[in-house]
């Protein structure tokens, strides 16, 4: 039954759950936004902690990988490709909803940071220490659930206990939505795998959603990172930071090589796809170092093998590039570089 809900187009599954996903994330922003107009919490939480714990990386880089789903992620370039153009209606809507988007996500990203700091532990200096004891400590996701919760009960008077399930619902929500986007999307790539390199059982769209379906069963009971069962994504998670924005940077890279083609600036794809590009390959550079001082070699594969495979594509498009502007490639119309793509 999963393999054929994974199989079914967009429009009749992903489509009408994710409208009503939006709905709902929607009414939560406006509940935590006009509470906090209410409310009006103070954020004692400081701009930048000196009291560092001893075990915490450098703000350059790591900071430009640590938050790596907003405006700019690769993960999104993904989404835009394999799932978001299927569902427009129209080409030109393109830019409405992608902007749209990212607004959205920086609002609830603007939220979140006042519901923790103007609401859960709006005291001292002193309690910050003492619940951001190290790096990895922390409230986490029951921070947002339980800081927005009380903001709530603040500003609306709504109970703690039904603000703390509404909250709860909106993150249940945001994982919902992005595992199944994520494994359509893996399915995506691994037919495109069958259809580039000629494997005849990839280009199934059965046996490509099994294969997806097999290496999220696999990180989820197959291994373990020893904290609890069923957590093996976990030992992957630490490269997601700067595997995602060199991603990022890619997409950013290829976009600009398509606007290259047609004869239109690029500076402003260039400028950040730059920034971005540096600062992920810059703290991939610090993760292998601290990868292969505590010794997880798993780790340190898979970022080499992800920044040589960056590197490979930024010298492809480098070469694009310059025969572009040497006249080699000839700049078209927009109409002929899509039917040529």
């Amino acid at each position: 039954m999963q393999v054929l809900l994974r199989c079914l187009p967009v429009w009749l599954l992903l489509q009408p759950r994710d409208y009503i996903n939006g709905a709902q994330l929607v009414l939560g922003l406006f509940v935590l936004y006009s509470a906090v107009f209410i409310a009006l919490p103070n954020v004692s939480a400081p701009a930048f902690n000196p009291n560092l714990a001893v075990d915490t990386p450098p703000i350059w880089p790591i900071l430009f990988v640590t938050i790596a789903c907003g405006a700019l992620s690769g993960f999104h370039g993904i989404v835009a490709s394999g799932t978001s153009s299927k569902q427009l209606s129209n080409e030109k809507d393109a830019r409405f909803v992608g902007y749209l988007g990212a607004l959205g996500e920086g609002s609830l990203a603007l939220i979140t940071i006042v519901a923790v700091t103007g609401s859960l532990y709006a005291a001292t200096g002193a309690e910050w220490d003492a619940i951001y004891s190290g790096y990895a400590s922390g409230p986490g996701q029951k921070g947002f659930i339980d800081g927005g919760a009380i903001l709530i009960s603040t500003g609306w008077g709504i109970p703690i206990a039904f603000s703390q399930t509404m909250l709860a619902v909106m993150v249940v929500l945001f994982a919902g939505t992005t595992m199944d986007a994520g494994l359509r999307l893996q399915r995506y790539i691994i037919q495109e795998w069958g259809s580039i390199y000629n494997i005849a059982p990839f280009k199934n769209n059965i046996i490509a959603t099994l294969v997806a379906i097999a290496a999220c069963l696999m990180l989820a009971f197959g291994v373990s990172a020893g904290n609890y069962p069923g957590d093996g994504g976990a030992l992957i998670w630490p490269v997601f930071g700067g595997t995602n924005q060199i991603l990022a940077s890619m997409t950013l890279l290829l976009i600009a090589v398509y606007l290259m083609r047609l004869g239109r600036p690029t500076k402003a794809i260039l400028m950040p796809m730059i920034f971005i590009f540096v600062m992920a390959f810059w703290a991939s550079c610090w993760y292998i170092v601290s990868h292969y001082q505590n010794g997880q070699w798993a780790l340190v594969v898979i970022e080499i093998l992800v920044m040589i495979t960056s590197i490979m594509v930024m010298l492809e498009a480098l070469g694009v590039i310059s025969k572009i502007r040497s006249g080699e490639i000839a700049i078209e119309s927009a109409d002929t570089v899509s039917t040529e793509e």
